[in-house]
């Protein structure tokens, strides 16, 4: 009888292994692949997912990850239809996100000044530097490894941002937003547009 369990022992330790060698051996598509997290939050957005505020359902299309020595922050490129934003993501000591739009109405020539006027409205900067650069998915013409950035603050709840692609100027204006305003739904991985 003993004889008999430590065979049935022997022979299902054998399977076992033979089941382990045989699953290292499948080609990695048809390995079970490890899903993202299906809750979203504004920093683990991922590519397809979608973004609602204020009734409109923007497109996650890309991601810059900006790396100012150690402080990083995150834009996520947005899509509706035509339409696109960035939605900045940063957290020093308070989280801090805001909705920008590109705009081509702002002629910055040479170094960004300390306080620009846009829209008959001053705006004041109150941070710059340079940042080194990680992206995922379109980021449009945002493809240099590193970009120099001016963060203006104006009336309000309004912010500007210029930043310096290897002197190719990019214009965002938009204003701080509430994380609550939005609503977050996980997509398939796939972009869109």
């Amino acid at each position: 009888m003993l004889t008999y369990i430590w065979l049935i022992i022997i022979v299902a330790i054998a399977i076992g292994v033979v089941v382990i060698i045989r699953q290292k051996q499948l080609p990695a598509s048809n390995r079970r692949q490890e899903l993202p997290p299906l809750e979203r939050t504004i920093f683990t957005l991922q590519i397809g997912d979608i973004v609602e505020h204020v009734g409109v359902d923007w497109v996650v299309e890309g991601k810059l990850i900006y790396d100012d020595n150690g402080y990083n922050w995150i834009e996520y490129l947005l899509q509706e239809g035509d339409r696109i934003c960035w939605l900045a993501v940063e957290e020093d000591d308070r989280v801090q996100v805001s909705l920008l739009d590109p705009t081509d109405e702002l002629e910055i020539t040479g170094e960004p000044p300390a306080e620009l006027s846009f829209a008959g409205e001053s705006y004041r900067r109150i941070e710059s530097g340079e940042a080194l650069m990680n992206r995922v998915g379109t980021t449009l013409n945002r493809t240099s490894q590193k970009c120099r950035y001016f963060d203006y603050q104006g009336p309000g709840d309004k912010v500007l941002s210029v930043e310096d692609w290897d002197g190719n100027l990019e214009v965002t204006v938009g204003q701080l937003i509430r994380p609550s305003s939005l609503t977050l739904l996980p997509g398939d991985g796939r972009r869109v547009y």
